[in-house]
């Protein structure tokens, strides 16, 4: 016996069954064996998670997280392939569930009768809420199932944590460009699954699919199928760039408004305009846009982005922004991608500053920390006589009857006397504001001939 040799899995009991010639190139090309998936080698490699614990005769309930195409439903049916388990396939879209529990009583009477546990595979699991998915919880637990959920989206914010607790989660990346390059060149030259190498391919073409699927195994082969059809409706010899074109046009750009790629993108969007790079932000801008993003979404987003990134920096950043919303309503889409482009770049390259934004947290932290203190006798308006009485109001220095209209008066309550929230950086207009700043505390320090301002740690 071999210690080191690597773990092998146990012989398949229930190979999968090539899907009919007239299926799509995807549902046919679907890999048969542990050893034809491509780009998860931590998983299904000679040392890989998933292997090692079929070799151990163990299957245990997990969640596959990972992007469209990246290969869910393919490994669930694989590994049930390789144990003698019942399979049953559900989807979180189409079905609910009344129909989960028919599909575990069936699975109970299925282990009394043959003690043999069932394999129940979930697709898009987010789909249910977490009070639907609590209903899989007592079946885990109990043996009667061995789940394997399927989702595009982040299992902590989707999943309830007692479900994800009795589950493995697996994270499965999007493949690589090399990798669909190489899932291409195989479905076009298996001579019966695949196209049978019909029409040949030119130079260009294969890099081109991979680079515009984004990951996708799936959408790769979907778009080489329909470009093939296109060619070989036009009778070409070779499978051009021009064929791709005339496919791409039936193609949408992937983007999930109500999904994490939703996030993602803003994400990635705002921090470009940080950076003050507007090509990057002019990209993300389109990924949006061609995904059928709010322009409304956009708009507030730049909108915020003005006061909180830019700031006193260059004030007219909140004015061009708000201009920009307005402009979205008037004009709507697709013209108003133009007054989007315009924001995206002026934002882009103002400079920043994100003093203000940081200054009205420091407020609220201190208001939170040393709650609401009284307000000052002299900032008190005295609209009657008994609080003209009281003191409301004595002793208010006027700004506008003092020379250069500023006055020396305190006016944050004692305690606070000192405390520093906003600190202008040096960039833009804001530099000339830090300078005059500086000179009010200064003027105020002195009159008050006490310890000079303090910041708020």
């Amino acid at each position: 016996m071999d210690l080191f040799a690597e773990p092998e899995p146990p012989p398949r009991s229930n190979a999968l069954q090539p899907a009919p010639a007239d299926s799509p190139l995807a549902e046919r090309m679907r890999p048969q064996t542990l050893e034809e998936v491509l780009g998860h080698d931590d998983l299904t490699g000679p040392k890989g998670l998933l292997r090692a614990a079929l070799s151990r005769g163990e299957l245990p309930s997990m969640i596959l997280w990972g992007p469209p195409g990246s290969g869910k439903t393919t490994l669930a049916r694989l590994l049930a392939s390789y144990v003698d388990l019942p399979f049953v396939a559900f989807s979180a879209v189409l079905g609910g569930v009344k129909q989960v529990r028919e599909i575990v009583g069936e699975a109970e009477q299925r282990r009394l009768r043959e003690g043999k546990r069932t394999i129940l595979f979930v697709d898009e699991i987010h789909r249910f809420n977490k009070s639907q998915q609590d209903a899989f919880l007592p079946h885990v637990e109990k043996g009667t199932v061995i789940l394997i959920g399927a989702t595009t989206e982040n299992p902590s914010f989707e999943l309830n944590r007692a479900l994800i607790s009795r589950a493995q989660v697996v994270t499965l990346a999007p493949l690589s460009r090399t990798q669909i390059e190489t899932l291409l060149e195989r479905a076009h030259a298996d001579p019966e699954r695949g196209l049978k190498g019909e029409p040949p391919l030119g130079e260009e073409v294969l890099e081109r699919i991979a680079r515009q699927s984004q990951g996708d195994g799936r959408a790769a082969l979907n778009l080489l199928e329909a470009s093939a059809n296109v060619a070989l409706a036009a009778g070409a010899e070779e499978l051009g760039t021009e064929h791709l074109e005339g496919a791409l046009a039936t193609v949408t750009v992937r983007y999930d408004k109500g999904g994490e790629q939703h996030y993602d993108v803003i994400s990635a969007f705002i921090k470009s305009l940080r950076g003050s790079d507007p090509d990057a932000a002019l990209y993300w801008l389109a990924r949006m846009l061609a995904g059928g993003e709010s322009a409304r979404f956009i708009a507030r987003r730049m909108v915020v982005f003005a006061s909180e990134d830019v700031g006193n920096a260059d004030p007219h950043a909140l004015e061009v922004s708000t201009n920009v919303a307005q402009a979205v309503e008037l004009v709507g889409l697709p013209e108003a991608r133009i007054n989007l482009a315009q924001g995206v770049t002026y934002l882009a390259l103002a400079p920043k500053s994100n003093a203000s934004y940081l200054g009205i947290n420091a407020a609220i932290d201190e208001v939170k920390a040393s709650g609401p203190q009284p307000v000052p006798l002299h900032l008190r308006n005295a609209p009657t006589g008994l609080m003209k009485t009281l003191g409301y109001g004595k002793g208010y220095d006027y700004p506008h009857d003092r020379e250069g209209g500023v006055s020396e008066q305190a006016h944050l309550p004692p305690e606070l006397e000192g405390r520093r929230f906003y600190e202008p950086v040096r960039r833009g207009l804001e530099a000339e504001l830090a300078d005059r700043l500086a000179r009010l505390r200064e003027l105020r320090s002195a009159a008050k001939g006490s310890k000079p301002d303090q910041a708020r740690s």
